[in-house]
């Protein structure tokens, strides 16, 4: 199972899911909400703007995003982060 980044800031995971066709859709404080058309279905996003995501937080929002691309999460873990 690859290791998830300790020090991966909101803004950095935002600018890694735009190769998912992930575009920022709107802010609301320190959150921000990004939408992609992924085969005909509409899918949000929400990450925290924070300077480093908790492991919790970044795993949750991978879970989500694994589940919408339907790929396992260790694969996606893989692409993004290496």
């Amino acid at each position: 199972m690859p290791k998830l980044p300790r020090d991966l800031s909101g803004q950095e995971l935002i600018k890694l899911l735009k190769k998912y066709n992930y575009t920022v859709t709107r802010q609301a404080g320190s959150h921000i909400r990004l939408t992609s058309n992924h085969m005909g279905f509409k899918h949000d996003i929400t990450i925290p703007d924070h300077p480093y995501l908790k492991i919790g937080t970044l795993n949750s929002i991978l879970q989500d995003l694994a589940a919408c691309l339907k790929t396992d999460k260790d694969s996606l873990i893989k692409e993004l982060f290496q």
